[in-house]
């Protein structure tokens, strides 16, 4: 989404929809770190594993294992049960034809848009409810934010710019704490994309690169110079390499909503479709040299390249051509958003946007991909339309959808809403839990 905002969390049980009361931690709950005070034992058979200094979490065992000065991020073994099986990370998601699978089965990408997880301070307990939020949904995946440009240290940042030279925050307040946002994700069953840029100023993205090393407000240089890529290719080489074995990352996408033009909306007069889609490929081949095990994405917002097309969105001025992107070897799968609102079909937005569904799984279709709408979103209506939307998504065979955005009530208050924002009290919510069902059940 173009406006992203912020908020803040509190704790919740982690895997589970409903939080019996244990005279121990439960399997797969936390046991422990910074600031937690809760039990520090385990149910018999599990051990209390550290982690990292934030979160312990009971593991299947019977000994003490040693703790770890870097957080392993590692899946927990396997375990026999009778009752539904834990959340764990094994195995990478890959794709085959249009479908995703995982271990040689089908997975259905379905789930929520939460950028701000891992960027506002939150605690490894508020990052277990958001994501306790979104499981109890149906929720298997959630996009979120792998960046933050700052020229100013202060909060939780990824990158600090000083002049034209970047340092990247492998610390407490950079790395360490996705660490925890994985860790989190994981206790939860969750799966996650993450964005490594944005289009868009917030939390610095890409004019942040373009005004640093070429001092300039062309947002456009940020594909064609040659300092400038080799800078994100630096930080890419950080972020990436970091979780090259870690299975909860589903997916890398290259930026979030790459456009020609960004917030500072000027550019050098010489980007077209051709120059991002250029860009695309240098960058997904980039990561696909230093991670074979996850999936590559653009993070685009689906636009087409049809010049005189009646409505915007399909007639190439923002510098995307989704078929083409889509038809680079080093992207393994399509993405697309849907904000008919903002795009000038205030008056259509429903019949608009079923058929943008219907349009990019056609895409998917010809180029044999599977393509997600990964960001969609209305302010108003929103059961009605959503409703019409989810059901074209499931009979169009569409791999997957995250909706813009997921929402949580916290101690320290509720999560953002821009409007979108669905909390799990919301008339939305229960639309959620039907429709990831009937998504699944897709087989």
């Amino acid at each position: 989404m173009l406006e992203h905002m912020k908020l803040s969390t509190r704790f919740f049980c982690l895997a589970l929809a409903i939080c019996p009361v244990f005279a121990a931690s439960p399997l797969y709950g936390q046991c422990g770190g910074i600031g937690w005070t809760g039990d520090t034992t385990c149910v018999a058979g599990s051990v209390c594993t550290k982690l990292n200094d934030w979160y312990f979490q009971c593991l299947p065992g019977s000994t003490t294992p040693s703790p770890t000065s870097q957080p392993p991020i590692t899946s927990p073994p396997p375990v026999t049960t009778t009752t539904n099986p834990p959340p764990t990370s094994t195995g990478f998601v890959k794709t085959s034809g249009t479908k995703f699978t995982l271990n040689g089965q089908r997975y259905t990408i379905v789930g929520a848009n939460s950028y701000w997880v891992g960027l506002t301070g939150l605690s490894t307990a508020n990052m277990n409810k958001a994501f306790a939020d979104i499981a109890a949904a149906g929720g298997t995946t959630v996009r979120t934010w792998g960046f933050n440009e700052v020229t100013s240290q202060n909060g939780n940042w990824y990158q600090s710019w000083s002049g034209s030279t970047p340092t990247i925050n492998t610390g407490a307040t950079g790395l360490q704490n996705f660490d925890n946002v994985v860790a989190a994700a994981k206790a939860n069953g969750i799966r996650l994309i993450v964005a490594l840029t944005n289009n868009w100023a917030d939390y610095g993205g890409m004019d942040v690169y373009v005004k640093q090393i070429a001092d300039s407000a062309n947002h456009d240089l940020f594909y064609t110079n040659s300092a400038v890529k080799t800078a994100f290719k630096n930080y890419i080489k950080t972020f990436v390499g970091r979780y090259v074995n870690e299975p909860t990352i589903l997916a890398w996408e290259l930026a979030n909503e790459p456009r020609c033009r960004g917030s500072t909306g000027t550019t050098s007069g010489s980007c077209t479709p051709a120059t991002i889609t250029a860009w695309a490929k240098e960058i997904s081949a980039y990561i696909k040299s230093l991670d074979s095990n996850h999936l590559v994405g653009l993070g685009d917002e689906g636009f087409y390249n049809q010049p005189g097309a009646p409505t915007y969105p399909y007639q190439g001025g923002e510098g995307i051509d989704f078929d083409a992107n889509l038809a680079i070897s080093t992207l393994d799968f399509g993405t697309f958003h849907s904000y008919p609102e903002h795009w000038g079909q205030s008056d259509n937005i429903q019949n608009w946007g079923t058929q943008w569904i219907a349009d990019h799984a056609a895409s998917q279709n010809l180029v044999g991909k599977p393509v997600i709408i990964e960001e969609f979103g209305v302010t108003s209506s929103q059961t009605t339309v959503y409703t019409a939307w989810f059901n074209q998504m499931v009979s169009s065979e569409i791999a997957g959808d995250l909706i813009w955005q997921a929402g949580s009530h916290l101690s320290t208050g509720d999560t953002h809403n821009d409007g979108y924002a669905i909390y799990p009290d919301s008339a939305v919510y229960p639309l959620l839990k039907s429709h990831a069902a009937a998504i699944k059940a897709r087989g």
